[in-house]
């Protein structure tokens, strides 16, 4: 049986626009002819997804067969980072809206095969427990007419589920004018490309990465060429388009140069006073030749 469905009044009644005024939402509907996909209350107004889940959830719901859903296609697509949008997407599953299988080719090639469901399916339920025997031990030679006991069946614990790690945060450089030079950089991108406008929390998070170009012997102006040559058109996400170059384009760091001993000082010989070279002052060679060997 259908879930009842709540539908919109078309026309606002006068009790609506006093609710309004209260801080209700009011509609106001305009029928669609085309381009639209029909979701249900179930979904939108679950009790128990995320906001993040229901959204990602109604996106997929209006895609056509064959398009890409993949983790990495949707952070492309969307500002939520990796952790949110694959967090989403196991609370779809849990809830029956998605089901994800992985499949392996004839090639070799495993691939990820995914089925939106507009109506939530059964979830498959964990297996049971595999009941495992525990050992008896042997009964006394008095007692050996008594029936042996039955082996105990004990019900082996379910696995663990690996935390999923949160992603990792790159924290800014110890250098405090290290990190002032990067962040010049960052805010004098504008000046070259006035779309690369960044906030306050962008420079706070790419500032780091701009200062490993700058830890690596990197010169200010080309680190603004590598940012602003060839951006995109138009260009969504300025802050992910630089994170992303600042990380693939990193210079190879420098070998430190060889060590070279330095040279050793000239000395004044004390008794012919030329010029040796020797680490302390003294006699020259010559002059220690020819001292009287002691019996």
């Amino acid at each position: 049986m259908d879930n009842p469905q709540n539908i919109a009044p078309s026309r606002v009644s006068s009790g609506t626009r006093s609710s309004a005024r209260s801080g209700g939402v009011l509609h106001v509907n305009v029928r669609h002819t085309s381009h639209f996909t029909v979701v249900g209350n179930h979904l939108a107004q679950h009790q128990e997804l995320s906001l993040v889940a229901i959204g990602l959830a109604v996106h997929i719901q209006s895609l056509p067969d064959g398009a890409k859903i993949g983790i990495k296609f949707l952070v492309e697509r969307f500002p939520e980072s990796e952790y949110r949008i694959a967090e989403a997407l196991r609370e779809l599953e849990a809830k029956g809206y998605l089901k994800r299988t992985r499949e392996r080719l004839a090639s070799g090639r495993v691939i990820t095969s995914s089925t939106s469901y507009n109506q939530p399916c059964e979830v498959a339920a964990d297996p049971p427990p595999v009941p495992v025997p525990v050992p008896v031990p042997a009964a006394a030679p008095a007692a050996a007419s008594v029936e042996a006991a039955a082996p105990v069946l004990v019900a082996a614990p379910a696995p663990a589920l690996a935390p999923v790690p949160a992603p990792r945060r790159q924290e800014p450089t110890p250098d405090p004018d290290l990190h002032r030079r990067a962040s010049a950089i960052l805010l004098g991108l504008r000046r070259e490309a006035p779309v690369l406008v960044l906030s306050e929390n962008d420079i706070r998070s790419l500032a780091p990465a701009v200062a490993a170009w700058l830890e690596r012997d990197a010169a200010p102006a080309s680190i603004t060429l590598a940012l602003t040559t060839d951006l995109p058109v138009p260009l969504k996400y300025p802050a992910k388009l630089l994170a992303h170059r600042l990380s693939a384009l990193l210079p190879a760091a420098v070998p430190p140069a060889p060590f070279t001993p330095p040279p050793v000082p000239l000395q004044n010989c004390d008794d012919c006073d030329r010029a040796f070279r020797a680490p302390e002052p003294g006699r020259c060679g010559e002059c220690i030749a020819e001292l009287p060997v002691s019996a």
